[in-house]
């Protein structure tokens, strides 16, 4: 079993049904499975005028490979609505896998590991520091709860 990180956001429709819906199709390969508050944020990279974004993070164990685990997100996705007319496009769901154990995975386009821009977006951090403050980015080193406190100038207890 590995250790994981996913990234849950949704902008379109019933975005806590949608986020919620994701969850317990995760939880059939995702075991102890603990997610975080939901958090509503400005859109960020999203051209347009987008609706404002619920996010939210979840950690747990899987037996699946990083690319069978990065398959099943997108699988979910699309049993949710998920549509990729342009990048940044507005969706009913967006799984992103953030980490995998300590693994670091260059595989790109699809399979990169650490997500490459997780720890610059304050929506990804914040709710992983609630479940997940003390696992290591195996690339920085720092904790989430480092890379967080370094993204907001702030120290948390």
């Amino acid at each position: 079993m590995v250790k994981v990180a996913i990234a849950l956001g949704s902008n379109l429709g019933d975005r806590e049904r949608h986020l919620r819906d994701a969850l317990d199709a995760l939880e059939q390969d995702i075991h102890d499975l603990r997610v975080s508050p939901f958090y509503d944020t400005e859109p960020i990279d999203m051209p347009g005028n987008p609706s404002r974004v619920l996010n939210a993070a979840a950690v747990g164990e899987t037996s699946l490979s990083a690319r069978d685990l990065l398959h099943r997100l997108l699988a979910v996705e699309r049993q949710l609505g998920r549509e990729r007319p342009y990048p940044g496009a507005s969706r009913t769901v967006d799984l992103d896998l953030i980490l995998y154990g300590n693994a670091v995975i260059d595989e790109p386009p699809e399979l990169v590991v650490p997500h490459p821009r997780f720890r610059e977006r304050l929506f990804v951090l914040q709710p992983m520091a609630d479940v997940a403050a003390d696992w290591i980015d195996p690339v920085s080193g720092f904790t989430v709860a480092n890379l967080l406190r370094s993204l907001t100038g702030t120290k948390r207890s």
